[in-house]
């Protein structure tokens, strides 16, 4: 990439957990980090304010656990992330099964604050620990053919209810094209709040697209792919005509079954009233990714 973020959030800035940052500190846009050009018009949005910890811990989307909100952080203490291993494979100059530390050892660990958007109309802001993908994709030395990535999430019957259940076909699986996957707004989070990464919310490493609808930003992740041709994705081949592979967050294109104008944010109590939903989630850095593209009919 011609540019790579650089970092203004100290971790102190999001400790301790459940306080909120100060608001004058935090302005909206590029993960919140006030990165002038990066972020894009400061007032597109009021200035971000993190959930509490609580928060973000105990209304999760993670179907291996169940498929309520609150079931991750019910039944996912039982995932086993003892002597976690990642295979990184296909066009790769350096394949292999990598202890994490070793995948991501040595590469900067950096704080962003991003606004998280789900499918189902609801958002967060979350401070996230991560490396940027690019970083461990630049270790394992992408070769010229590949186009896009793609990842694998743990698959432990014995641990994951809803994987005994069969409520999806598992395992779970998701892909960027290369060019998303690269760009410096990707990272690996490792953490949140100034934390390990809680298991219900993917442990011990995870994807964070902050553009791109929640279901794109994979959980504990145990493979990493670079490949030629587009990966199959779970959700876009269950239901293609209401998740699309690219799954960028979009206002002017409605779910099938419900509208993607406004957004519900979680913390904002019973009276709150919708906000709108901005194109991108508000990152229009990556605006450039998409040139030429019909975005509603490549969603």
């Amino acid at each position: 990439m011609a540019y790579r973020w650089t970092n203004d959030l100290t971790r102190a800035d999001a400790t301790p957990r459940g306080l909120f940052l100060d608001r004058r500190q935090i302005m909206a846009g590029a993960g919140a980090l006030g990165l002038g050009g990066l972020a894009g018009p400061v007032g597109a949005q009021e200035a971000l304010e993190p959930n509490s910890f609580e928060e973000i811990t105990t209304y999760n989307n993670y179907y291996e656990f169940g498929t309520g909100k609150a079931d991750p952080a019910k039944n996912a203490e039982a995932l086993d992330t003892t002597d976690w291993q990642v295979t990184v494979d296909g066009l790769v100059d350096n394949p292999g099964t990598y202890p994490l530390a070793e995948l991501i050892g040595g590469l900067a660990v950096e704080d962003r604050l991003y606004r998280l958007r789900c499918v189902e109309a609801w958002s967060m802001v979350v401070p996230w620990q991560g490396i940027e993908l690019k970083d461990i994709l630049d270790r394992a030395g992408v070769q010229p053919e590949a186009r896009y990535v793609a990842f694998e999430t743990a698959v432990q019957p014995e641990n994951m209810p809803g994987v005994r259940r069969g409520v999806l076909d598992f395992p779970y699986v998701e892909g960027l094209r290369l060019d998303e996957a690269m760009h410096p707004l990707t990272i690996m989070a490792t953490g949140l709040y100034d934390q390990p990464m809680p298991k219900q919310n993917g442990a011990p490493i995870r994807l964070v697209v902050p553009w791109k609808y929640g279901f794109k930003s994979i959980k504990s992740i145990v493979r990493i792919s670079l490949v030629e041709e587009e990966p199959v994705t779970t959700w876009n081949s269950l239901a293609p005509s209401e998740y699309g592979f690219y799954a960028n967050v979009n206002p002017t294109v409605d779910h099938p079954r419900w509208s993607q104008a406004t957004e519900r944010r979680i913390g904002g109590g019973l009276f709150s009233s919708r906000q709108d939903t901005l194109m991108y989630n508000g990152y229009d850095e990556v605006a450039s990714l998409y040139e030429g593209m019909d975005l509603k009919a490549q969603f």
